[in-house]
């Protein structure tokens, strides 16, 4: 491959890339989309420089249901061993959790949802990728499940102010992230058309929440563009050590 390449993993259709794809590409990746739930095979990782993957409506532990995420996991595994730069979004970052040792389950205190602070940690400040972001940003947030327990080795590198995890460093070059840096308000619609019925009986205002998140787009873009780019610095300098 001629250009710094990114394997992304996509869950439904519904969960695209969408901003950090643009993100990544204005930054110089190209990205190669795999939908397994397409039928695509997910790929061996030895051609790549990258390794993104996406969130997804399903629980990290649906191998049953979902055959691809047990292959997804095997990735995770293998890319940790090689050093490959690798960001999990949402349920990608639960499966690298999970896929290292940790565990992942549904959040007692119930869906998080919307604009929502990230609390940096220290060891946050000097982390290669996340450290020109331990500044006061709010992120969108749309889950059900968290990491509620990170694998042996792993750093918390934002939580809640109730130890929810936020972001974390799982490998020396591989970091998940609980918040949806990636959406804007038209990713999000069919997510708040699938969450409806729960919402209204909740007295939640979907109009309102998507009507906040579309008024901070500036805000958030400044507050992501950042995370995109350090990792695609990470992915060109991995491509340009490959030759």
């Amino acid at each position: 491959m001629s250009e710094a390449t990114v394997l992304v993993i996509e869950h439904e259709d519904k969960c695209p890339p969408a901003l950090v794809g643009d993100w990544l590409a204005e930054a110089g990746c190209a990205l190669e989309v795999c939908r397994p739930w397409a039928g695509d095979d997910v790929p061996a990782l030895a051609a790549y420089d990258g390794f993104l993957v996406l969130g997804g409506p399903m629980g990290a532990d649906d191998d049953a249901k979902h055959a691809w995420l047990t292959p997804v996991k095997e990735r995770v595994r293998d890319a940790v061993s090689t050093g490959l730069p690798t960001l999990g979004i949402c349920l990608g970052h639960q499966l690298i959790a999970v896929a290292l040792g940790g565990t992942v389950g549904r959040n007692p205190r119930g869906q998080q949802l919307g604009l929502l602070e990230v609390a940096w940690t220290d060891a946050a400040l000097d982390d290669e990728l996340v450290g020109p972001l331990a500044s006061p940003r709010r992120g969108v947030q749309w889950n059900d499940d968290v990491v509620t327990r990170l694998p042996d080795g792993a750093t918390l590198l934002a939580a809640t102010g109730a130890g929810e995890v936020q972001a974390a460093r799982f490998a020396p070059t591989v970091w998940g992230v609980q918040l949806h840096p990636e959406v804007d308000v038209e990713v999000l619609r069919p997510w708040a058309e699938s969450d409806r019925g729960s919402h209204e009986a909740r007295g939640i205002d979907q109009d309102a929440l998507l009507g906040d998140i579309a008024g901070a787009r500036a805000e958030l873009d400044d507050a992501w563009r950042p995370l995109a780019a350090g990792f695609a610095a990470l992915v060109r300098r991995r491509h340009g050590r490959r030759g």
